[in-house]
């Protein structure tokens, strides 16, 4: 369990509000307009209706107290420019930024972020590959080179198991797991058998997984 400042209560905001309260993770949630602050109390442990910017404001909040300190600022870059330099300057332990476009991002990287989120971009990606090709389900991308794919099971891979098609040899990916009408198998070994109806996780390096798969 975690403790997290979480600065811009806009509509990706106050999902990770949401997100975080299923983790049980305690949230502290700020926010400048009295509206946004109230439609997240319900799922976190404490709010504050504020300008983030504001220095003194910022360090009343006691941000070297916080694991993570999230921005999540989305309408006004200057701001979170702002927002994100003051919480390193008052000794924020981690501070993630929201960006929209590289050139966002490094200055923010210069400016005392030490991750960097692009919401709309992560999810344009998502939509674009789970949705140009019916056999992918699911897709998490871990860094440029590498990502998680749910996808399908080739037919000429049914009632084979995992160590007779060698995939991790012949392929240069790793299945990790199987999942079964919403039930994930972890417990994955050469024995394992693929089966019909079943999709698989699979991890490698997204150029080796799109040729397997003809994505």
């Amino acid at each position: 369990m975690k403790s997290i400042l979480l600065i811009g209560l806009g509509r990706f905001g106050r999902h990770i509000a949401i997100k975080l309260d299923e983790l049980h993770h305690h949230v502290m949630a700020v926010d400048k307009e009295d509206t946004r602050v109230d439609a997240v109390l319900p799922f976190v442990t404490n709010a504050q209706i504020g300008d983030a910017t504001n220095e003194d404001f910022l360090s009343s909040l006691g941000v070297g107290n916080f694991d993570v300190c999230i921005v999540a600022i989305g309408d006004n870059f200057q701001s979170s420019l702002e927002v994100t330099c003051l919480l390193k300057e008052l000794g924020a332990r981690m501070v993630v930024s929201r960006a929209a476009r590289d050139v966002h991002a490094k200055f923010l990287l210069r400016n005392g972020a030490d991750e960097i989120v692009y919401p709309e971009r992560q999810l344009a990606d998502w939509v674009a590959i789970r949705y140009s090709a019916d056999h992918i389900f699911d897709y998490i991308e871990l860094d440029e080179e590498h990502a998680i794919f749910e996808i399908s099971i080739p037919g000429e891979w049914i009632g084979k198991t995992i160590g007779q098609l060698d995939i991790r040899k012949k392929y240069n990916i790793n299945i990790m797991a199987l999942k079964t009408n919403n039930i994930m198998n972890l417990k994955i070994s050469s024995d394992t058998q693929l089966l019909k109806d079943s999709t698989m996780l699979v991890l490698g390096e997204t150029k080796h997984i799109q040729k397997c798969f003809h994505i």
